[in-house]
Order: structure tokens, then sequence, then C-alpha cells
């Protein structure tokens, strides 16, 4: 497949941010605000992944919500810029499958999902990843990333071929402690892995679903970053001074540096 076809097929992926989380450890920080919503560099963190994905030209997002779900609809309504806005609101708490399941009863005929985890960020090419992934003829595709301790997240285990053939929990006995490949939270989800989590109950992509993947359903992505994730209160501290690393990102959101503060760029964001 060309490049530009790859790239045409990317306008026409819908992409699912779950941002349903209770964000239960900010609650010090954020209040009772949703955790998608929290105030990094003057707006929400759901706005920042918005803005990634309509710098590569995504065209249609579902909101997989559930706490406070009324709060996000209200903010953001029906459109972000180019972008179509729908919305799925969980009852209870799905978990991550569960709620990524019920999002896609919102884009019946839809074979492919780019998705993405509400609370996390990586600096990347989308289009390479689209691209890369559809070329590969694997069904599922996984963002890697490195870090340097991965015992906060977990590590990822992949073979030469590329292929996602291990996870180690976090806090896990046999994490290794050390610099590791880590999950960054962005897929590409085939509609046939979609509708085999299993209904009813609370169900987990990155404990049950990706792990039944391991027979060569599952491919790495790796991108050179950088990553941050606003899950505790110190990590969310930080998000403001990964995310402005990156003038792409400030353009988008209005957020340009003046001239005697713009930062040197930073020789590890992938360009």
């Amino acid at each position: 497949m060309s490049g530009g076809a790859a790239i045409s097929e990317l306008m026409s992926l819908p992409a699912i941010i779950l941002c349903g989380g209770l964000g239960t450890r900010l609650r010090s920080v954020i209040a009772d605000s949703p955790k998608a919503l929290a105030e990094v560099a003057g707006h929400p963190f759901l706005s920042w992944l918005l803005d990634q994905l309509q710098s590569c030209g995504t065209e249609e997002v579902v909101l997989a919500t559930c706490y406070k779900a009324e709060r996000i609809r209200d903010l953001y309504g029906e459109q972000y810029g180019p972008i179509r806005l729908r919305y799925s609101c969980e009852s209870a708490p799905l978990g991550t499958a569960g709620a990524l399941l019920l999002a896609t009863k919102q884009l019946p005929g839809t074979q492919l999902f780019l998705v993405m985890n509400g609370d996390s960020y990586c600096h990347m090419d989308l289009r390479a990843f689209v691209r890369d992934h559809l070329r590969s003829g694997i069904p599922n595709s996984m963002v890697v990333t490195t870090v340097d301790d991965t015992r906060r997240f977990g590590s990822v285990q992949v073979d030469e071929d590329d292929l996602i053939r291990g996870f180690r929990e976090k806090g896990a006995t046999n994490q290794f402690n050390g610099a590791g490949l880590i999950n960054a939270g962005v897929y590409i989800v085939a509609r046939t892995l979609a509708e085999s989590i299993p209904l009813g109950r609370s169900v987990s992509l990155e404990n049950e679903i990706f792990p039944s993947c391991l027979d060569g359903r599952l491919r790495m992505w790796k991108a050179l970053g950088p990553f941050i994730d606003i899950g505790t209160p110190e990590s969310y501290a930080q998000a403001g001074k990964v995310l402005t690393k990156d003038s792409g990102v400030l353009r988008r959101v209005g957020l340009e540096a003046r001239k005697e503060e713009r930062l040197v760029p930073d020789p590890t964001i992938e360009r």
C-alpha cells in the first residue's frame, strides 16, 4: 500500500478516547473534576489529545465517558474544530475494554479504531503509526515507548519481528527494575478484537484483552517520546513541561511561546 493511500485511510479512521476515569489519586489537585479535564498548561488534558488527532486529519472521535460525563459533553459539545464528536457513556464502570466495546457501538461498520487512553500523551507521528499498521498485515497494534524505570508502568516484551510476546504487570515480583518498553496508551484495534470483549462485567484491555493476543495478533510500534501520564499528582505536575516542549502542539492550541521564551528543540522528539 502506498504512503498516500495510508494517509487517506487515516483520514477516515475514527478515534476513540477512553476518558471515563475517576482520577481517584488526583483528588487533592483536581477536586471532583473528571481526570480527562484536569488542566495542563492552561487547557484540559483532553484538548491536548484532540489537538494531536486534529493535526493528523482525524475527522471523527468518540469520547468514552463515565464519571461526570455531562461535564465533558457540556464543554466540548458535538464539534471540536473539524472533528465531529460522538459520546458513549457507561452507566457503571466497565473497565478500559468494556468502555471500548461500548464506544464502538457509535461507529457501526467501522473495522479499525484508533484508540487512545484519556490520561496519557505520547508525542509521535500518528500518520506513520497508521501507515505502518496497514502495511503490517497484523490486526492490532500498540504504541510502546522507552522509560528509565518500568516499575510504575509494567513492561512489554517483544520479539525480533516486533510482535508483542508478553507483559510484566506493574508491581509484579518478576518486574525488571530499570529501563524498558512500556505500553504508551495508543492502539489500533480491529473490530473483531473489540467484539471478543466479554459483556456484563468490568474488563481491562491491559490485563485481559491484550494478553490474549500474544499469538501473533498484536504488534508493537515504537515512539521516540516524550511520554507522560497524569495518573499521580507527581506525574500530573510534570505534564505541562512535557507537552510544551512540542512547538507543533503549542501552535495548535494557541500557546506559542514568546520569542524570548522559546524552548530549545529536544533532539529526542520524533519529527
